[in-house]
């Protein structure tokens, strides 16, 4: 792993503490603080002191469902100490969109930020590194203004960074994208259709997610100022996208994976769920059939119309498996009448679920998914088949790999239709390429076990990152 010689000097004079403390400022959203905070256990059970930090709306969240405390000196996690303590950004609680999300944290958060690097001063650990990711920018501003070394964690695949950075150096043409057969080509990727590509890039980008996008962008943009670029994904996952990136001119920064971040038995207990997962999940699991349940959840930022539910509601209860739900709160009051009575003893729909824990348990056979990263490299973990219903963003090229790459699944496409879903579910569980996709799901479960074990790939390169910071302190 190489450093340039400012950052180098910046070490040597943050790390002067016996524990080098490393603050982790992560992006308001669940699908970010999963693989923020698990890279931050990671680096906590090799020595360092470690500091998780988001929103005061995020912290109200995790606190209250988690059961973790803000402030304070945190918990012994391995070699080290893990601890959360938030940015004050005044917000009061209200949900935002997107736009606005982003608006609220470009005014606040800087601001917040700098205030909580100057408590960590005063309180007697000062930080020796910033870790946050592409969709809040402006932290690394405010750590090069106070002189600390800052990476960056990539929290979706290799091939869509190498899809994004193409994109903003101009060297990614896309076709129309009524033109279905055109393919987009780039080194160490499949070819891609227009579908296959992270819809932010394209025109029809809804104005929604206009600011969200623009703040990847410009994180792209400022892509070689971060001393060190972690991925979440392994070398052995994406290593075609990995030899190639490096041919790339203008020379994209060294990718470090340090994943698959996925839930560690051993560090289980210092969890960030932002909502209370259902206490009974795990239990009902276990009074169903070895492989026998679909396990369905679209993510933590899915809104289905009334429509989308009652086809999957009804394409769910067709297959006459037993099936495991996650309907958001604010979705489960537009279920069909009388659903939830209809499926007792056959089904179950929660809130919210341990998703580590059902995707590892016995009984769970299918993960009917919306390809988020996060999801993806879960459901590898755990070698379960999957039914790829994508919906935006880095979803439609990760349910490209899950498909057509490592061939552990069967699409779902849009429009929502109950017999298209029952039938991809059909197909993953016992259909005539049922036993190949299981064989290859478990396949790449030892892989990506293999990357995080001691002395695997990923558990390498953040042994290297750890040790930058304990040769100074020692």
């Amino acid at each position: 792993m190489t450093m340039g010689e400012e950052a180098a000097a910046a070490v040597t004079a943050a790390a002067t503490s016996s524990t080098p403390h490393l603050l982790i400022i992560c992006n308001p959203s669940q699908g970010n603080v999963n693989p923020m905070l698990r890279l931050g256990k990671r680096f906590a059970a090799k020595g360092l002191l470690v500091t998780f930090s988001s929103t005061s709306d995020v912290g109200a969240k995790i606190t209250a469902s988690s059961r973790v405390e803000s402030g304070g000196d945190g918990v012994p996690l391995g070699l080290g100490r893990i601890r959360f303590e938030f940015l004050d950004d005044h917000h009061d609680g209200e949900e935002l969109k997107f736009n606005d999300l982003v608006t609220h944290l470009e005014t606040t958060g800087p601001p917040a930020f700098a205030k909580l690097l100057r408590r960590q001063e005063e309180a007697g650990r000062p930080v020796a590194c910033v870790v946050g990711n592409p969709f809040i920018p402006w932290a690394f501003d405010v750590a090069h203004g106070a002189g600390i070394p800052y990476a960056v964690l990539w929290v979706q695949s290799c091939a869509v960074f190498s899809l994004y950075y193409h994109h903003v150096h101009g060297l990614l043409e896309l076709p129309a994208e009524d033109d279905l057969d055109a393919r987009v080509k780039l080194p160490g990727l499949p070819a891609l259709s227009v579908t296959d590509v992270p819809s932010f890039l394209l025109p029809s980008n809804p104005y929604c997610y206009k600011l969200f996008t623009e703040a990847i962008l410009r994180q792209f943009r400022a892509i070689h100022k971060p001393s060190w670029v972690f991925v979440n994904s392994f070398s052995e996952l994406e290593r075609d996208v990995l030899d190639a990136l490096p041919t790339v001119l203008p020379q994209p920064p060294l990718l470090i994976p340090v994943g698959p971040l996925f839930e560690l038995e051993e560090e289980a207990a210092v969890r960030g769920d932002m909502m209370k997962a259902a206490d009974d999940c795990v239990g009902w699991l276990d009074t169903q059939a070895p492989r026998s349940v679909v396990y369905a959840s679209l993510g933590s930022m899915a809104v289905l119309s009334a429509e989308e539910l009652a086809e999957m509601a009804h394409g769910l209860t067709s297959t006459g498996r037993p099936f495991l739900w996650v309907v958001r709160p604010d979705n489960s009051a537009l279920l069909p009448e009388g659903y939830l009575n209809s499926i007792a003893g056959r089904g179950m729909v929660v809130p919210w679920s341990p998703q580590d824990l059902v995707l590892a348990h016995p009984s769970t056979a299918c993960f009917l998914t919306h390809c988020g990263w996060n999801s993806t490299l879960e459901t590898l973990a755990a070698g379960v088949p999957v039914a790829a219903f994508p919906m935006w963003g880095d979803q439609c090229t990760d349910a490209k790999y899950l498909v057509e790459e490592l061939k552990i699944g069967v699409p779902i496409h849009g429009p929502l239709r109950r017999d298209a879903m029952r039938d991809a579910l059909e197909n993953v569980m016992a259909g005539p390429d049922a036993d190949a996709m299981l064989g290859n799901a478990r396949m790449w479960s030892a892989v990506a076990r293999a990357a995080v074990a001691p002395g695997g790939s990923s558990d390498r390169h953040i042994q290297a990152f750890v040790e930058v910071f304990l040769n100074v302190s020692r």
